[in-house]
């Protein structure tokens, strides 16, 4: 499967979505489910509207899609995005892991 890398702005955005550790905890249980994010904020000890501030945040960068039901907006984990930021991780670790290669290579 061929994923389309991220540009450097798409990178830090999400990155910083994802510093949150509510954001990361609302990304697992959406992966999990589809609850509203009426049963999200239930789930927090902050107000309905930091949840949805939160949840917004990760929208707006893709990690997470809402798809409106009657009155609730049910919440998931875009999976593709999830993806994606996985492989620019990916490419990170492989960069950081020839540079100390090549550091042991120079030390030898």
């Amino acid at each position: 499967m061929v994923i389309d890398p991220l540009r450097e702005e798409q990178v830090d955005e999400l990155l910083r979505a994802l510093a949150d550790a509510t954001r990361r905890d609302i990304l697992r249980r959406c992966a999990l489910d589809s609850p509203s994010v009426s049963q999200l904020a239930e789930a927090y000890s902050m107000s309905f509207p930091a949840v949805h501030k939160h949840v917004a945040v990760m929208q707006r960068v893709g990690l997470i899609t809402k798809e409106r039901r009657g009155r609730e907006q049910l919440v998931r984990t875009d999976v593709e995005m999830v993806r994606r930021v996985r492989h620019a991780l990916d490419d990170l670790e492989s960069a950081w892991r020839g540079r100390v290669e090549r550091m042991s290579d120079l030390l030898t």
